[in-house]
């Protein structure tokens, strides 16, 4: 006798009792997640983190040696210290309509409907599959989808298509930025206060660097190029952390600046962190003669492609189909793994799922109901294709 299905809130408040915030283990969700999905005959792959302390999945029902879908999401939540919050983060509460946790938007709503729509498929015969792919710390720059992608990558068949289901409201998006994070370590010489100009003061040489970043945001902004389907229809720019300076009588001899980029697909991150870079030798020319130790060092910490799939291609024609939501917005402005699943597998690849972003990363994060209801439906559809052959 297989076990009984668990309804799809139950999996939600499951999932939410799971702490899993980035700087943290996954890896009792992933051990729950794996034994629900074995207990109704569905195979699984546990893909470790190489630290040891994290891990990933991926899982297929049906027959493997077919092309299928994907449905992927990420497993870590972003911390709630220091949050307002009215309820238990890691307890699932319902309040009119909606459930309240962390995650329940981002993205564990996605994760149990997903789970749900696994269990039931497996209940049936498909003559195409269904693949689950679970990461880990996404939220800290799409970092544990990389080990991951090399499991899906060594399924019998390669998948037909992939939907990531981060919150877009249920419609199907196409296209969001890439982004470069980046750290710019400037350097100059320590002295006293009272001496200052004989010193370099490397806070200075990192506002020199600023004040660049900003002239060349400001031409991107002015100059293009362009993409209407953005809230900020530009590639950005943004210095995010200052970190240099040890007493205020010491002029500080280290400086560093991190900083992102966040490009359209039609912008080189590359050419514009080149860009930063002469702008840094320009800087410290001006003192290598008085001080032969300048130098500012610009290296990338993390980085992620964009997503910039055709809205008129067959994958999208069918997730739409699928989602039932029409057009939608198209674009996005936060990132996700879409990116990477097109780069290194060059799948096709779309994002959707329930929930809204503007829910996401704050006190009383809440998905709806309905939302997950749309979701559900948008799955059973998917899983009735799946089981004609698509």
């Amino acid at each position: 006798m297989p076990a009984p299905v668990p309804s799809r809130r139950e999996i939600l408040a499951r999932l939410v009792g799971f702490p899993t915030v980035s700087a943290a283990s996954n890896l009792d969700l992933v051990a729950w997640v794996r034994d629900l999905l074995e207990s109704h005959g569905v195979a699984t792959t546990t893909v470790p983190d190489p630290g040891g302390d994290k891990a990933g999945l991926v899982a297929t029902v049906g027959p493997a040696d077919r092309p299928g879908a994907v449905l992927s999401a990420h497993t870590d939540v972003v911390p709630v210290e220091g949050q307002p919050w009215t309820s238990d983060p890691f307890v699932l509460t319902e309040r009119a309509g909606r459930l309240y946790g962390r995650g329940t938007t981002d993205m564990k709503g996605f994760v149990a409907c997903a789970l749900h729509a696994a269990l039931r498929a497996a209940a049936q015969p498909l003559a195409s599959p269904l693949h689950l792919a679970l990461s880990w710390d996404e939220e800290i720059g799409c970092v544990g989808v990389r080990t991951l992608l090399p499991a899906v990558n060594a399924l019998p068949a390669a998948p037909a298509f992939c939907i990531v289901g981060e919150p877009t409201a249920m419609t199907v998006v196409t296209g969001h930025k890439g982004k470069v994070a980046a750290r710019a370590v400037c350097t100059g010489r320590d002295g006293h206060s009272a001496l200052a100009p004989m010193a370099l003061n490397a806070i200075h040489l990192a506002s020199d660097l600023v004040t660049a970043l900003r002239a060349r945001q400001a031409a991107i902004a002015a100059g293009g190029p362009f993409d209407p389907g953005y809230a900020v229809p530009y590639t950005t720019l943004h210095a995010g952390r200052i970190e240099g300076g040890v007493a205020l009588n010491i002029v500080p001899n280290r400086c560093s600046v991190d900083f992102e980029i966040r490009n359209l697909a039609a912008d080189d991150p590359a050419a514009i962190l080149d860009g930063l870079r002469a702008d840094a030798a320009r800087i410290v020319a001006a003192e290598a003669a008085r001080i032969p130790e300048a130098a500012i060092a610009i290296a990338v910490t993390n980085a992620y492609p964009g997503l910039d799939t055709d809205p008129a291609s067959p994958t999208v024609t069918l997730v739409r189909a699928l989602a039932g939501t029409g057009p939608g917005p198209g674009k996005v402005a936060y990132g996700t793994e879409a990116g990477l699943y097109v780069e290194t597998l060059g799948l096709p690849t779309v994002v959707c799922g329930p929930g809204d972003m503007a829910q996401g990363h704050r006190p009383d994060e809440f998905v709806a109901e309905s939302e997950l209801a749309a979701c559900d439906a948008m799955l059973d559809r998917l899983v009735g294709r799946l089981a004609a052959g698509l």
